[in-house]
């Protein structure tokens, strides 16, 4: 469990707080509702209602969805300081993904009514929920372009940069990835089969450029795998 204010500095990184000063940022933190999530506990389904936005405390979560016939695909993965669901604010249809805790998670939610109060008295907080949006949709269009031109073992490659910017902590040995997906969570995450992604992970291993732990991998070669993402 982190400590209070360390847990204050991380929601506070949320486009949502960046245009507000500190007492308007922990003003608007106090009016959120607290929401805490076991492994595995999904907070939303697709289909569901849209009414709030998430900003998470600690922890990661998961967004995915279920195509037609059965198969599930991970859009993303998310941890602390990340917010999503405000795409509600803007569109009022059903979630379009289902949000499930990949850990034990702490987040902070805030409905729809008291968002839109807050940006008719903030209209400067719009600005970076709508970059937040922007942005989103940029790495939305990255994915596409990397199942149609990038072969299984370079998105696996792109994936691990990726979660080690994200969650990534150096060691004496390398940077630890701390990424808490199963295999098969990886696979879905890039879009392949758990067989194919594990070999393009024995790959990397035996050229010396990552080692392989329980949902998480040591880096060693940085620039190699970054080069194999390309």
């Amino acid at each position: 469990m982190i400590e209070n204010s360390e847990l204050v500095e991380i929601i506070h990184r949320a486009p949502l707080f960046i245009a507000l000063d500190d007492d308007s940022a922990n003003a608007l933190r106090k009016s959120m509702d607290e929401v805490k999530l076991s492994r595995g506990q999904t907070l939303f389904s697709e289909g569901d209602q849209a009414e709030r936005l998430y900003v998470i405390g600690e922890g990661k979560i998961k967004l995915g969805t279920v195509s037609a016939d059965g198969r599930e695909n991970l859009l993303s993965i998310l941890g602390p300081g990340d917010m999503f669901g405000e795409l509600s604010l803007f569109d009022l249809r059903p979630r379009t993904s289902t949000a499930t805790a990949v850990t034990d998670v702490r987040l902070f939610s805030l409905g729809n009514d008291d968002l839109q109060e807050l940006l008719r008295a903030r209209p400067e907080v719009s600005f970076y929920l709508l970059q937040s949006l922007a942005q989103r949709f940029r790495r939305v269009s990255e994915i596409v372009e990397d199942l149609v031109f990038s072969d299984v073992p370079g998105r696996v490659a792109k994936a691990l940069i990726q979660l080690s910017g994200r969650f990534g902590k150096p060691t004496d040995e390398g940077l630890h990835v701390n990424h808490d997906l199963t295999q098969e969570e990886l696979a879905q995450l890039v879009g392949a089969s758990r067989e194919t992604v594990n070999k393009a992970l024995a790959d990397f291993a035996g050229r010396g450029w990552l080692r392989l732990e329980a949902r998480s991998v040591i880096i060693l070669d940085e620039e190699r795998l970054s080069k194999r993402a390309r």
